[in-house]
């Protein structure tokens, strides 16, 4: 709340807001009161806006989007800026910056960029409740890797995670890596103690090495399915190993590319309606038209109309490129699962994992989506997007192309 009330200071409010829709669990009309960027009071509707109404999108994996690429070390606060503001305009009111492995100073140096750039912009702070370091700390074998640079992969350092916290105001508040280095339970420990969540992912560990970090305080598996070896035992592998473990919650993500849709379902009926997220992890590249790039990961990659990202040539996916809301479409048809329940892994769960509520109810911040969806379509067609109690214009994919 002292977060908000420096945004209302800094941008102030005008009229109250009020805004009706479909509650997407019940298909039921619900109006939603605002004041001062907080929902004062949610009620029933007889006669709503024939719109769908959820709080907004919470991201806890993005990498770039739109040509802006957080790890291509051509980062500044400008840009930061125009990363959030997009994301907002795509429903997403909440996500975490993913910086991936990198050498130390370029690491620092994004860092500290993003941390000015919200001490600077309260609602960019807003935006912004943690960031995510995915890496170094990972698997250095081919497979488990994935795109990250083998030349910047090393052993965990809690002296370099310090220097990381002093240079973006202790925001990172997520890091992911792989427990199979010696002492990582240790390792994660301290970043527990330090309240620092830690997340399991492009690891070829062991059984016994992923128990172990999961008893010392990992609690999230990282895109699970991807970011391993293409082959695997068919038992014991890491993939059984976390998704039996009801300690851990798991990312997925949702794009039609990364993960089967069969694939999908049985993970996600294994983890648990409660226990699973989604995730975009879009690239850069996310977002543009059709065609061949070269990216600083990956060279050159191919971006086809269907949203699919590979190392040009071949059958490799080089990243991700379909925002949250695409995701949530695609859950929203998957057996088992109605559009509500697809809201639930893209709001109310990862909302609940960062131990920041989302939703709409009195006493939460303002965070809402109004949009139009109906099964077999590909995305959520935003109407309205409100960032505590603010209005954002929505984003039109088919005139940024």
């Amino acid at each position: 709340m002292q977060q908000l009330e420096k945004l209302n200071q800094q941008f102030p409010l005008g009229d109250s807001l009020l805004v009706t829709g479909m509650d997407p669990h019940t298909g039921s009309g619900i109006s939603v009161s605002i004041e001062q960027g907080i929902i004062t009071d949610v009620a029933a509707c007889e006669k709503p806006d024939r719109h769908w109404l959820s709080a907004g999108l919470v991201d806890i994996q993005v990498n770039g989007y739109n040509g802006i690429d957080l790890n291509d070390g051509q980062l500044n606060e400008t840009r930061i800026h125009q990363l959030a503001s997009t994301l907002l305009q795509l429903g997403v009111t909440r996500f975490l910056p993913t910086l991936i492995t990198a050498s130390q100073s370029q690491l620092l140096n994004a860092l500290q960029l993003i941390g000015s750039a919200c001490d600077n912009d309260p609602l960019l702070a807003a935006t912004i409740p943690m960031i995510h370091v995915e890496g170094p700390f990972i698997s250095p074998e081919d497979g488990p890797r994935g795109a990250h640079p083998l030349e910047h992969v090393r052993a965990p350092s809690l002296s370099e995670v310090e220097q990381w916290q002093e240079a973006c105001g202790n925001r990172v508040g997520l890091i992911t890596l792989s427990p199979h280095w010696p002492g990582s339970p240790e390792f994660i420990q301290a970043l527990h103690r330090l309240g620092t969540r830690v997340a399991l992912g492009h690891t070829h560990a062991s059984h016994e090495q992923l128990s172990s970090a999961v008893e010392a305080g990992a609690s999230l598996s990282t895109h699970l399915g991807n970011g391993i070896a293409a082959s695997l035992p068919r038992h014991p592998n890491p993939i059984w190993t976390q998704l039996s473990d009801d300690r851990l919650s798991a990312s997925f993500i949702a794009d039609g590319h990364h993960l089967p849709r069969e694939t999908l379902i049985a993970m996600l009926r294994a983890k648990g309606h409660a226990r699973s997220l989604l995730v975009s992890d879009t690239a850069a590249l996310g977002g543009m038209p059709p065609g061949l790039y070269s990216a600083p990961i990956g060279g050159e990659v191919e971006l086809t109309a269907d949203g699919r990202l590979s190392v040009a040539g071949t059958p490799f996916l080089a990243g991700a490129a379909k925002p949250l809301a695409d995701g949530v479409a695609c859950c929203a048809t998957l057996d088992g699962l109605s559009l509500g329940d697809a809201l639930d892994l893209a709001c109310a769960n990862p909302g609940q994992f960062l131990n920041q509520p989302q939703s709409l109810s009195v006493g939460q911040t303002a965070d809402v989506i109004q949009f139009d969806w109906k099964a077999g379509d590909p995305t959520l067609q935003l109407q309205q997007v409100i960032k505590a109690g603010r209005l954002v214009k929505p984003y039109d994919r088919e005139t940024q192309v």
